[in-house]
């Protein structure tokens, strides 16, 4: 996403939930936040990533996107996490990860797994 990196976040974009994974697993120490969109299509979706990235991540910030999942985040999403609903403006998601980011590490990565 191009507002995240005008905003200085160094970003690894992926089109799947695997392959967000993929990334997580191997480069967990590496990765600061999560923005994930909910349907991904084929394979894992956006509840399934941030659930592994808190796993092997516990204060992993995570930003939901979503068109029609946001009724579901309550009882889906992590705990401390941030929903935004599509459409959206991109400063909406810098600002949701910059937050998440400031309580819980200082790092300006992410991983942005988004439609």
């Amino acid at each position: 996403m191009a507002a995240l990196e005008d905003a200085g976040f160094e970003v690894c974009e992926v089109s799947d939930g695997d392959s967000a994974i993929e990334i997580l697993r191997k480069e967990t120490s590496s990765v600061a936040g999560l923005v994930t969109d909910i349907n991904l299509g084929m394979g894992a979706d956006g509840w399934e990533v941030a659930r592994l990235g808190r796993e092997l991540n516990p204060t992993l910030p995570v930003v939901y996107l979503s068109a029609q999942s946001h009724d579901a985040w309550a009882a889906k999403g992590v705990p401390n996490s941030s929903m935004i609903a599509k459409p959206f403006a991109p400063t909406q998601v810098v600002v949701a990860l910059s937050l998440a980011l400031n309580i819980s590490t200082d790092s300006p990565k992410a991983t942005d797994v988004s439609d």
